[in-house]
């Protein structure tokens, strides 16, 4: 697998897409993002991270049907991808073999 490059926002998206599952929208997608991170977030700042990650492969998109309470338009969903799974995996385990690198003093410090 080629280096992945994921940021720390573009990764709590992607974390978010997956966790979502079938029910992975717009609106959606941010309610959970600002319940994780416990901020507002821009749907703009959202929209370009989910676009940077269907440019990878990470996830897919695929429109829904038309609904009375969306103004007759379709609403867009997103799913994670096999690439996006694999993704995922290879920052966690960067991050938990960088983790366990450290000093159990270290370690010790950052829980209390």
């Amino acid at each position: 697998m080629k280096k992945v490059v994921l940021g720390a926002f573009e990764e709590m998206v992607l974390l978010s897409v997956g966790a979502l599952a079938e029910n992975a929208y717009g609106v959606t997608i941010k309610k959970e993002l600002e319940a994780q991170l416990k901020k507002n977030l821009s749907i703009g700042a959202l929209y370009a991270a989910l676009q940077r990650l269907e440019e990878k492969g990470w996830v897919d998109t695929r429109v829904g049907g038309i609904t009375e309470k969306q103004g007759g338009r379709r609403k867009q969903y997103y799913d994670i991808t096999r690439a996006g799974v694999e993704a995922l995996n290879a920052v966690r385990s960067m991050r938990n073999e960088l983790f366990d690198r450290m000093p159990e003093a270290k370690i010790k410090w950052l829980d209390s």
